[in-house]
């Protein structure tokens, strides 16, 4: 399935965090394939009217995290999305969201309890990708 890409100038993220979080998100919902080839740089950038700086920027991010990988002379791969890499990339990704609701929490005084049970309520009324509400999308 070809990579869609939408960027937005308003949205007060930068362009090569909003490409990188795109293609990361193609990759774990499966949308992009492991061993998938993804646009060159070059290709990319062109498409979406951005600078070429902003584009190796976002993939180079993505190797880092374990998500791409570059192949010279042939370019860059989806790597497979159960890769150790990837999962500890969204684990911390996870982390990074409950602390800035913890923050958020504590700033209008909600219990932990009260925390607790929002998180459950979203849990099972989130729809998970490609399921049911509340369907664990954990693979074996």
């Amino acid at each position: 399935m070809p990579l869609t890409v939408v960027l937005s100038n308003t949205a007060g993220v930068p362009i090569y965090e909003q490409i990188a979080q795109q293609v990361r998100d193609a990759i774990l919902t499966g949308r992009v394939e492991a061993d998938e080839a993804l646009p060159s740089i070059r290709a990319l950038a062109r498409d979406l009217r951005v600078s070429v700086i902003t584009t190796t920027r976002a993939y180079s991010d993505l190797v880092a995290e374990g998500f791409l990988a570059n192949v010279p002379g042939k370019g860059y791969f989806a790597l497979p999305r159960n890769s150790e890499l990837v999962h500890e990339q969204v684990l911390r990704e996870v982390e990074e969201h409950l602390d800035r609701a913890v923050e958020r929490a504590r700033l209008v005084g909600l219990s932990s309890e009260e925390l607790h049970t929002m998180l459950d309520t979203v849990m099972t009324t989130s729809q998970a990708p490609g399921g049911e509400p509340g369907e664990s999308t954990k693979e074996s």
